[in-house]
């Protein structure tokens, strides 16, 4: 059989890593560069922080701020018009996933016109060029977007998100600096860091998972399960770790895909504007019981980089036991209610199921599943 596997042309990671931005910039010929962040980064200095550098080396650029939490079709629309008015050539994105979204769907049009209805580029899209040149720049450690294939939009007119895979949208650079995630409030994090950790398990346990994906997602699980509430308490250890862990469980989960609970994190958030990291979390230890007979011994492994000690003298129902409690405790410890009472409509249960089935990211579920366990699912959470 034969895999792929595709990462970025280059990366920087580390403490001061975003001084390499405008080096990219210079190096690669770049003109204009179209600055797209989130107006709240904006708002707060943030995004100041790049765009300082860009100022110092004399780079041209222009802002846009045009995006939502969970991107929408108009965020989009409206960032290839500004793109093209600007007359840029590449793209830095300053964000958590919806800047790094937003901005691969602006760049995959821009250079593939032919797929200006951005519902057309739902799925698999056969687009033919490569996007516009991101250098993308994370200021969250949860959705390694910086380094995926992958990208998310929002449908609000049908009330559904849309998941785009393209290899065509990954970002040329990745500028992964621990330092411009450091203003992140608690919950932010702790929201993000858990949506990190299950890529990181639900890459693991995907049917398209092997050997050269496991590593990424085992030693990722390792890095996040010691990492995150130090992050969340906003030490420079923590941050540093999630800053990378994040980004290696994606090295993984974009190559062999993810499962049912993306699938229906993607509805809560689409339906109830859920922060998709929250969505994760909550949804995370049901699902991992879901699954836990169709995954092998991998949830003794997972138990394991979680930090369960004893984990090799254990059964195999207490190792997944022991996994998922693991999972359940880290969700707690930083702060996430791990219910959905209160937020989901008993009465949209069976269209988020229906939607959620229909999701990209199911297929890649360990257990083949159907609308009626997803219905299951959801309402086991609002007990």
């Amino acid at each position: 059989m034969m895999y792929k596997f595709m990462l970025n042309e280059t990366s920087y990671h580390g403490a001061g890593a975003i001084k390499a931005v405008p080096e990219e910039i210079k190096a690669r010929g770049f003109k204009k560069v179209f600055v797209a962040s989130d107006p709240d980064l904006v708002k707060f200095g943030v995004t100041k922080k790049v765009t300082d550098l860009l100022d110092e080396a004399g780079i041209e650029y222009v802002l846009y701020s045009n995006i939502k939490p969970n991107p929408t079709i108009e965020n989009v629309q409206t960032g290839v018009a500004a793109f093209k008015e600007a007359g840029a050539d590449c793209i830095v994105a300053i964000g958590g996933g919806s800047s790094m979204d937003t901005s691969k769907a602006i760049g995959i049009i821009i250079t593939n016109p032919e797929f200006a209805d951005v519902r057309s580029l739902e799925g698999v899209a056969p687009t033919k060029n490569p996007c516009a040149p991101i250098i993308a720049v994370p200021t969250t450690a949860g959705t390694a977007a910086e380094v995926t294939i992958n990208y998310v939009i929002t449908d609000v007119e049908k009330k559904r998100k849309f998941v785009c895979v393209d290899s065509h949208d990954i970002p040329v650079v990745a500028v992964v600096d621990p330092d411009i995630m450091s203003s992140m409030p608690k919950g932010l994090t702790a929201a993000t860091g858990m949506d990190a950790l299950t890529h990181a398990i639900e890459g693991y346990i995907t049917k398209g998972a092997w050997e050269l994906s496991d590593m990424f997602h085992i030693k990722a699980i390792e890095i996040i399960a010691r990492s995150l509430r130090g992050a969340v308490e906003n030490t420079a250890e923590g941050r540093e770790g999630m800053a990378l862990g994040q980004y290696v469980a994606g090295m993984g989960f974009s190559n062999v895909g993810l499962g049912v609970d993306h699938s229906m994190a993607h509805t809560l958030s689409a339906y109830y504007d859920m922060p998709h990291g929250k969505a994760c979390a909550i949804l995370l230890p049901t699902t991992m019981e879901y699954n836990a007979e169709y995954t092998g011994e991998k949830y003794k492994d997972i138990a394991k980089a979680m930090g369960v000690e004893g984990v090799d003298g254990m059964t195999q129902e207490e190792y997944r036991k022991a996994a998922v409690d693991a999972v359940k405790k880290l969700g707690e410890d930083v702060g996430i209610e791990m219910t959905l009472k209160g937020v989901v409509k008993e009465e949209d249960i069976p269209q988020l199921a229906k939607d959620a089935y229909a999701d990209a990211c199911r297929p890649g579920n360990p257990r083949d599943t159907s609308v009626e366990d997803i219905e299951a699912l959801y309402r086991s959470l609002l007990k």
